[in-house]
């Protein structure tokens, strides 16, 4: 009777306890587990035709097709804690009138791999100069919701309000849409030839560029992975007395169909490992905790047969 009692006792104490992980797998686990990587390498395209841009070699404005190629890599060794760190170098190609390299970006940035929210440290740069980050980088939060989160903007150096604006279907899958409006904002003083400006006067002028733009975001809201993007980039000069003179850049540009492919992959990828640990894993393990606890208390319920001894 004893062994059948003690028996009985540990397979409640082992039911109990797979019950009682099972909540814990769900809510908590499963945030931990799922993270942006340390060592990410990742190349996006983007595509913006009929594009407005002030060539420096030629010194007036072309339009043409431009191709945008995005490449992420992190860095393993400045990852630390809960925080990962991501290097981002942008090359922009004119196909149009065959000029490879008209523009050139780079930036490093820092942040939560499990809440996408940056941070301020290891040597976030823009253009290799100094910039405190904030807001979400390159991920939403995992669990997505219909709200308005905070957007870093490497254009301007800061973060904008991204509204949610409503949902959206892409390669059948469900999608949020947000969208991120930042306002006119002097990011960049600079000299150039008067003539090339349309001015009568001689010499080089002084002049600001501006930007202005709308940033929309397609996010696959359980992993929080932006599956589709699309940059309205308004980019003028003016001198010094407000007037503008010249176009900077002016596009819309738009994720490729083969990009939008590979990001939405990683994303039901993502998706599919984060509902295994909060939809499987969690059920199974209280289906089987509750199995040994029965199985448990039957045991411990038992009585000898008649004529049986106690051990």
């Amino acid at each position: 009777m004893r062994r059948i009692t003690i028996t009985g006792v540990v397979l409640i104490a082992i039911g109990a306890f797979l019950v009682t992980l099972a909540p814990l797998v769900r809510f908590y686990a499963a945030g931990r587990l799922i993270a942006a990587p340390a060592d990410q390498y990742g190349i996006t395209k983007l595509r913006a035709d009929n594009a407005r841009y002030f060539s420096k070699g030629d010194l007036k404005v072309l339009t043409g097709n431009l191709d945008i190629t995005v490449t992420t890599r992190g860095d393993v060794e400045a990852a630390k804690g809960d925080d990962v760190v991501w290097d981002e170098f942008t090359a922009v190609n004119d196909v149009s009138n065959d000029k490879e390299g008209i523009s050139y970006a780079q930036r490093r940035s820092a942040f939560n791999k499990f809440t996408g929210a940056g941070v301020d440290c290891c040597g976030a740069s823009v253009e290799k100069e100094p910039v405190k980050l904030s807001g979400q980088i390159y991920l939403f939060p995992f669990d997505t919701q219909k709200r308005t989160y905070p957007v870093f903007n490497a254009s301007v150096r800061q973060a904008y309000d991204a509204r949610f604006t409503g949902e959206d279907t892409i390669n059948g899958v469900q999608v949020y849409k947000f969208e991120q409006t930042v306002p006119p904002t002097k990011v960049e003083t600079l000299t150039a030839p008067a003539k090339v400006l349309g001015m009568t006067q001689t010499g080089d002028v002084q002049v600001d560029r501006w930007y202005d733009g709308t940033i929309t975001y397609w996010v696959e809201p359980v992993s929080g992975t932006p599956v589709q993007q699309e940059q309205r980039r308004h980019e003028v000069l003016k001198t010094q007395d407000g007037v503008e003179r010249s176009v900077a850049f002016v596009a819309t540009a738009k994720y490729t169909p083969q990009s939008v492919g590979e990001l939405m992959d990683k994303a039901l990828d993502a998706k599919s490992r984060i509902n295994t640990l909060r939809t499987t894993v969690p059920v199974a393990l209280l289906a089987v905790g509750l199995l040994f606890i029965a199985a448990g208390a039957l045991l411990a319920a038992r009585r000898p047969r008649s004529g049986s001894h106690a051990a």
